[in-house]
């Protein structure tokens, strides 16, 4: 009897089913349409912005935005088509929007930090920036909704929530296009001092990166425990800093070895009680 009823109440229901089965077919085909239409819609977007000059890190923030609200709208659309009343889904994503505001707060303040960011413009897609709170640095290369990722010289990925980069401290090494080369050479306490100067001197006027128009200072800054401590400072370009820093530093070195002026180690000098 049980049997009967189940096949009876399957037959009665089969145009149901093949009529629901064909509405999810046609929501998974609608999907597909739909990613493709998005896709082609951000595409669009992104070469008007290209051809209007946007900043590249408002064309990554709106892109990523665009992206969001399409396919929202999409799943919108899918849910309705499949037998939700539009009222019901509206009511569900209001009362879902609260719990889930309340839930990711951290997340609206880094949506929040990506606005400010682009508004403000403390950095931008290409700068080389030291986030003070975690010490984290890199190269910006992409301003997304929620965060940005930066690219370290040994070719890791940093991701850090927008909210933390306009919340905190943050330091732009490439927001100019000169840098200072700041550098600290130590010599021995019996090497001859004006020599080192002068020689050190020679380096950084001889070397082709550092700006002449700028004074080049070699001056004492530190009589310290083990070693006479010259300070250095020159103007470079900001794109060359690293590499002329390096070049330098090799360059004195070799210097003042060829002129047997010595770079002293930390070292203690203990004297023994009734030693003659």
């Amino acid at each position: 009897m049980t049997m009967t009823h189940f096949t009876t109440t399957l037959e009665n229901n089969i145009p149901l089913l093949i009529n629901y089965c064909i509405r999810v077919v046609l929501a998974i085909v609608v999907f597909i349409i739909g990613k493709y239409i998005i896709g082609w819609v951000r595409k669009i977007v992104r070469r008007g912005l290209e051809r209007s000059g946007a900043d590249i890190g408002v064309r990554q923030f709106i892109d990523s935005l665009l992206k969001f609200a399409l396919y929202a709208l999409l799943i919108f659309g899918i849910a309705t088509r499949l037998g939700v009343e539009s009222a019901s889904v509206a009511a569900l994503l209001a009362s879902a929007g609260v719990a889930i505001g309340l839930a990711l707060q951290g997340s609206l303040s880094n949506f929040a930090g990506g606005v400010l960011i682009l508004m403000l413009k403390p950095f931008q897609v290409g700068d080389y920036i030291i986030e003070d709170t975690h010490k984290n640095e890199g190269t910006v290369k992409e301003i997304q909704i929620f965060y940005t990722k930066l690219s370290t010289l040994d070719n890791k990925t940093i991701v850090i929530p927008n909210g933390i980069l306009a919340n905190s401290s943050m330091t732009n090494v490439t927001a100019k296009d000169e840098r200072l080369l700041n550098l600290t050479v130590g010599i021995s306490y019996s090497a001859d001092l004006k020599k080192a100067k002068a020689l050190i001197q020679d380096v950084m006027t001889q070397d082709a990166s550092t700006l002449k128009e700028e004074e080049i200072k070699v001056f004492v800054s530190e009589l310290a425990e083990s070693a006479v401590l010259i300070g250095v400072r020159a103007w470079v370009k900001t794109e060359e800093y690293w590499e002329t820093r390096w070049r330098i530093l090799e360059k004195i070195k070799l210097t003042l070895d060829e002129n047997e002026i010595e770079i002293p180690f930390h070292q203690i000098t203990v004297h023994m009680a009734g030693e003659k």
